[in-house]
């Protein structure tokens, strides 16, 4: 790996791996959307089937049964434990024995002294991160509905609303629920086609140790703590507020329950308050929180409220819309399309699984709010796998990884929010652990913003979380060129590359720079030895995090001297090495094997979220890279299928990015022991158990098969699968700020719109299938004389890597062109 090398004209930005004109985030105009609904017959038979529906900071899954509707309920804050980090005094003479040992060559001595020293049972004193909980469950009862016919569910992602109907003899009846995200509280609408037909009884209950149900002046109240963890006290309070809102009909009340009887109607709603406020600090007060969203949302008309919920998710929704074709497939409920998909016809699914991830992101990620964790916001356990944590070795990452591409940069605030808090929390391991300057963490965070070692001396070594969370700051850069946010954002990115300058060390074979000791996430290289040297994965991380920071401090002209010693470091760092397989090495040692299937493949970060791979620049290491991809095989976890989804799109072969797909949308073993990924009924990411990374994954995988931009220029349709012939998708974002509706037929380019928003050169890769010289005009848009032609210059690749004319190494034959854009104005390529 060698430095980039960046100069600056007329205040943009040109850098070697990312060459990219700094614009603002713009929105796009709309084609025709396809439906977009998740239908089913039948109610949901358990948590896997029931619909998500959420506003950022609440969450709650709908299990739609006529007789007891059930709706499981989670809030953003409610995380079992109290503020505290988890950092271990006194353990730099070990890291650096561990160090010391690797050099040795002394593996297995230093992968004991790292389990003896971070033991995999949390010490009395420090914990491994506290899980997220959940707030407890609402319970409708409606009695004579145990027989019902005409039964029908449905999750509509286009304005973010469950419904459910059936009819109980002959009388229609229909529950529609939404969070919403104007007003913080869940609605449930429930009416029937009859007069005074609605009668129920409500009732609330948790699972958490700690609480208490009862009800007060005609709303229920389920008072709560976090559970205490570990050497961790549950600290959290909550209080959820139930209240009925009847029109024709009576309510009757007991200690802890409200029964409606013969009304015409019944609207409900659900608030949640915690004593949250941030990471150290639990001083707010929950019922008073939680009465005044209440006392509020119920001052609204429903329909008032349904337009407001409605038009704020469209704001965001609404700006990518994709049609991809249509088949008799999409008529059939979704659990069924999910079965069939591998051997039926369905573009349709692909791009409703396309569109439910960004409708997740919406729902889980709100500015102001908590990230997206392993399960969004939806969980109905108090001890979740892996604790529903934040998992920086890679889950967390690929929650945000659609955030840019899709049109959909604001749900990134949340994220940049904890890194703030991390930026700080991160000084305490960095200094106590490593005696370094700068902040750091290790592969797992929680609410409490934990930056220590979590589940020991094997899967904990690795101090790079800082590293891989920052480049979602630079990338956000990239695509908005928000230059107020990445000066505010400036200590965070100094901080992660200082530690790094600091902790390096010099390895005595190569004298190489390395991190040490860390890991190749989760792998070995010897028997139960994973702990390393040098690893290609940090290597390629601390590569972006120190040319993220002299790029960015030559955007905003400042710190050179501090620039030019992490420059200094940069040019001592290993560069990314071909194997004995031929294969892209995951360690600084030839220590690869071919029969390696592990889920994690962390050495191809270069490849995918980075852009240190090119077909075009290094074609060498994409046949490397290959080559490991096709060792590990395809059939994995749910999240690492999302991963290769990127990666193959990123390699320009459509055909195996869908094939990836096809693989995810199976359904998922319902058995958790020994399987691997797939699907649930409900569209949500198996691990197995459910996590929310592969679904996130998996959209970003779409869209990179559209739309790539990270090598200097906007490729289009760089990894369109033959099964994906036709189709058009609107509002994808590329770096530079520019924002594209792109149409196909038959596999071929056939209308190119694209919107720059504060101008500059645009420079376009399109393939050797479409020729923009005698083939297509560039135009426009309107307000403009249809007939004022614009100079589109053909170029050649001034990326081309020196290694085309290398024996055997094939590079795709591509066009590229060169235009200037104005701001605020819409450039529309047609096909003559």
């Amino acid at each position: 790996m060698r430095s980039i090398k960046c100069k600056v004209i007329f205040g943009k930005i040109f850098c070697g791996l990312f060459l990219t004109i700094i614009l603002t985030v713009s929105t796009s105009s709309v084609i025709a959307q396809q439906h977009l609904k998740l239908h089913y017959d039948k109610p949901a038979q358990n948590w896997n089937e029931a619909l998500p529906l959420g506003n950022g900071q609440l969450g709650l899954m709908a299990f739609g049964n006529p007789s007891k509707e059930h709706l499981q309920l989670n809030e953003e804050t409610v995380w079992a434990g109290e503020p505290g980090n988890n950092v271990p005094s006194n353990t730099a003479s070990q890291i650096n024995e561990i160090r010391s040992l690797l050099f040795q060559g002394k593996n297995q001595e230093a992968q004991n002294l790292s389990n003896q020293t971070f033991p995999r049972q949390s010490p009395a004193n420090l914990n491994y991160g506290m899980p997220y909980q959940t707030v407890g469950d609402l319970w409708l009862t409606f009695p004579g509905h145990q027989v019902y016919n005409s039964y029908y569910r449905e999750l509509d992602i286009s304005n973010a609303i469950s419904t459910v109907s059936y009819k109980v003899d002959n009388i229609t009846f229909k529950r529609k629920v939404f969070a919403s995200l104007t007003d913080d509280v869940i609605i449930m609408k429930i009416t029937a086609d009859k007069p005074k037909s609605v009668s129920f009884t409500l009732g609330l209950s948790s699972t958490q140790k700690d609480h208490q149900v009862k009800q007060v002046r005609g709303y229920l109240q389920l008072s709560g703590n976090g559970g205490s963890v570990d050497n961790k006290l549950g600290k959290v309070k909550f209080e959820a507020l139930v209240m009925p809102i009847v029109k024709g009909g009576l309510i009757e009340r007991t200690d802890s329950s409200l029964t409606v009887s013969k009304a015409d109607e019944v609207i409900v709603y659900i608030s949640i308050g915690t004593n949250f406020i941030n990471y150290k600090d639990l001083s707010a007060e929950p019922l008073i929180k939680a009465k005044s969203i209440l006392n509020s949302a119920i001052a609204k008309k429903y329909d008032q409220a349904f337009a407001a919920h409605q038009k704020k998710y469209k704001l965001f929704f609404d700006r990518v819309t994709l049609n991809l074709g249509d088949s008799n497939q999409s008529k059939k409920t979704t659990d069924v399309r999910i079965k069939e998909f591998a051997n039926h016809a369905d573009p349709q699914l692909v791009a409703l699984y396309f569109q439910f991830g960004r409708y997740l992101l919406i729902s889980s990620s709100q500015p102001g709010g908590q990230p997206a964790n392993l399960q969004g916001i939806w969980n109905d356990k108090n001890s979740p796998p892996w604790d529903s944590k934040y998992t920086v070795n890679i889950n967390t990452e690929m929650n945000y990884w659609p955030a840019e591409i899709t049109n959909l940069s604001e749900m990134h605030q949340p994220l940049f929010s904890m890194l703030k808090d991390l930026a700080i929390t991160g000084k305490q391991s960095a200094s106590k652990m490593y005696n370094a300057r700068g902040w750091n963490m290790h592969h797992n965070t929680d609410i409490w913003r934990i930056t220590g070692i979590v589940d020991g001396g094997f899967y904990g070594m690795w101090p790079m979380g800082g590293a891989w969370l920052t480049q979602h700051l630079w990338q956000h850069y990239l695509f908005t060129g928000d230059t107020k946010l990445l000066k505010e954002n400036y200590p965070i990115l100094k901080g992660a590359a200082m530690f790094y300058l600091d902790v390096l060390k010099q390895e005595p074979k190569t004298k190489w720079l390395v991190m040490a000791p860390s890991m190749s996430p989760e792998n070995t290289y010897e028997k139960n030895v994973g702990v390393t040297a040098g690893a290609t994965m940090d290597n390629q991380l601390i590569f972006d995090t120190f040319n993220n920071l002299i790029n960015a401090a030559k955007v905003l002209k400042t710190d050179q001297s501090f620039s030019d010693s992490i420059a200094t470091a940069l040019a001592m760092m290993p560069p990314m090495q071909i194997g004995k397989h031929n294969q892209l090495q995951e360690w600084l040692q030839d220590l690869d094997r071919p029969d390696d299937k592990h889920r994690h493949i962390s050495h191809l970060y270069g490849l995918y979220p980075s852009g240190q791979i090119s077909p075009f620049r290094n074609p060498q290491l994409l046949e490397a890279a290959k080559n490991a991809l096709i060792y590990r095989g395809d059939k994995s976890t749910g999240w690492s299928m999302g991963w290769k989804v990127n990666w193959w799109a990123r390699m320009l072969d459509g055909n195996k990015a869908y094939k990836l797909i096809s693989d995810q949308l199976t359904p998922a073993p319902m058995e958790t022991k020994g399987q691997s990924g797939g699907t649930y009924p409900n569209l949500l990411d198996a691990h197995p158990p459910f996590q929310i990374d592969g679904n996130f994954g998996c959209t970003a995988g779409i869209a990179e098969m559209l739309l790539q931009s990270y090598d200097g220029n906007i490729y289009i349709l760089p990894a369109l699968p033959d099964a994906l012939n036709e189709g058009r998708i609107a509002g994808l974002k590329a770096r530079g700020g520019f924002v594209l509706d792109i149409e196909w037929k038959n596999g071929k380019l056939t209308k190119l719109s694209i919107q720059s928003t504060l101008g500059g050169n645009c420079r376009l890769r399109l393939s050797d299938k479409v020729s923009l010289t005698g083939n297509a005009k560039l135009i426009k848009s309107a307000g403009e004389n249809s007939n004022h032609f614009y100079q589109v210059n053909t170029i050649k690749d001034p990326r081309l890597s020196k290694e085309a004319n290398l024996k055997g190494i094939k590079i795709p034959q591509t066009n590229l062109f060169d235009f200037n854009t104005v701001a605020g104005k819409t450039y529309i390529f047609t096909a003559l």
